[in-house]
């Protein structure tokens, strides 16, 4: 008799079961013990959760994106400055998961997880609060760090229960329900703005984090196994690390996966100041044009993994996303620059467009490619792919405002240089012409 969803959710909260013999693994799904086959029974359940957890990064950034000009004006700080508390955060996500990663693989997923979370929480709220500019540099810094943990504990319970093809399409279902975030999160944070101050945006921030910790609590249970956990120290971790980064090809998707990530972070880092301050557009028609783009970043993440995976391989996927990438990124630079006159705002919306939906092909891709490099240690390489996408997505941010708020010409260098990287590193590195072994 199936058993009912109430069953369902009771088995996926069982932590630290001893795991039993595992039954042969089926279209690309690990095995392990009664937990983690019971989370992969309740497959829509867990991948609600863990889309909330994905979703909290983008909804922590694209929400206040609308206040950005408004903050300025606000704490009487330039918006490079400002701009800073973007790079805050996501600078305390970079770092935060190089902590979070090798905890979760000593002490399971769990509970490394609930303390990230609540921390997340009461610095969101001390936001509200923040009296100065370097005081939300500074709680911004730690939201990023608390934030980490979803962030990395998200990709490793995924490599617990999936491998393979499978590992890839439920990334793109991911990247469907964490695209979600960018689309309404603008909106709601223009909304926000009409009914209250930037503020407020941190007050909404604060009651989906404790929403989303309440659903851990209740409904995620443990995925990895002790039998499966790494008993050693600091010293262990470190070691682990270095050996998934003496993997070249593993390095080479680490790399390629970083540098897309910072030319679709300079984008967000940039656009409130292009769109609206160059443009003349409103935070209502920004908003509009940051949920489009989403939309076409979902649209393409469920082109492949719904009709691509398991058809093309993902190195050629991947291959067709970096390359429409640097085109787009070229096109923006021309328009940017002045070789075609003024432009105005539709041909360089249009621009952005490709650009961003062209992420739904780059980004599930690296991250499946890489993890599936690593039978063990999910955690420790899940926080190396998130502590590179975010350390170089840090180092782009404040780049893209260079030369000021009066040209968008600093935004498409940016993103025209870590495209073509992104593609340099990928085909020297991981060589995905030549014939390799799948896993570590």
């Amino acid at each position: 008799m199936p058993e009912s969803g109430v069953s369902r959710a009771q088995h996926i909260r069982t932590t630290d079961t001893t795991p039993a013999t595992p039954a042969p693994a089926r279209d690309g799904q690990r095995t392990g013990g009664p937990a983690t086959a019971a989370a992969r029974r309740t497959g829509l359940l867990v991948t609600l959760v863990l889309g909330g957890l994905t979703a909290l990064p983008p909804l922590s950034m694209d929400m206040y994106l609308p206040a950005l000009p408004a903050v300025t004006d606000s704490l009487h700080a330039p918006a490079a400055t400002v701009q800073l508390t973007l790079t805050a955060c996501l600078t305390g996500m970079a770092l935060g998961q190089v902590v979070v990663g090798p905890m979760s693989d000593r002490w399971g997923r769990r509970r490394p997880l609930l303390l990230g979370m609540a921390v997340y929480v009461l610095a969101t709220a001390l936001c509200i609060f923040a009296p100065s500019a370097g005081l939300l540099i500074a709680f911004r810094l730690v939201q990023g760090l608390a934030g980490a943990a979803g962030i990395v504990i998200s990709r490793a319970v995924v490599r617990d229960l999936y491998d393979g093809v499978a590992m890839a399409r439920f990334f793109s279902t991911l990247m469907l329900i964490s695209g979600v975030a960018p689309v309404i999160a603008p909106v709601i944070g223009g909304q926000v703005l009409r009914l209250t101050d930037w503020r407020g945006i941190f007050g909404v921030l604060t009651a989906v984090g404790l929403l989303l910790t309440f659903v851990v609590w209740k409904w995620l249970g443990e995925t990895l196994p002790p039998a499966e956990r790494h008993t050693g120290g600091i010293g262990d971790a470190l070691r682990t690390m270095r050996g998934l980064l003496a993997d070249r090809v593993f390095t080479g998707y680490m790399i390629a996966g970083s540098l897309a990530f910072a030319a679709l972070f300079a984008y967000v880092s940039a656009s409130p100041f292009v769109i609206q301050e160059i443009y003349g557009a409103s935070p209502q028609t920004f908003s509009l044009l940051f949920g489009l783009n989403s939309i076409g970043l979902i649209a393409v993440g469920q082109i492949n993994g719904k009709l691509l995976v398991g058809r093309v391989s993902l190195d050629k996927a991947l291959t067709c996303g970096l390359v429409i990438i640097v085109a787009a990124a070229t096109a923006l630079l021309l328009m940017t620059s002045g070789v075609f006159g003024d432009v105005g705002l539709v041909p360089v919306a249009a621009g952005l467009f490709v650009l961003m939906s062209a992420m739904g092909l780059a980004m599930p891709n690296t991250n499946a490619q890489a993890l599936m490099r690593t039978k063990h240690a999910a955690g420790s390489a899940s926080a190396l792919l998130g502590t590179s996408q975010f350390l170089i997505g840090a180092v782009a941010s404040p780049l893209v405002g260079i030369a000021g708020e009066e040209t968008a010409v600093p935004m498409a260098v940016v993103q025209l240089a870590c495209a073509a990287g992104a593609l340099a590193c990928f085909l020297t590195l991981c060589r995905p012409w030549r014939a390799r072994p799948s896993a570590l």
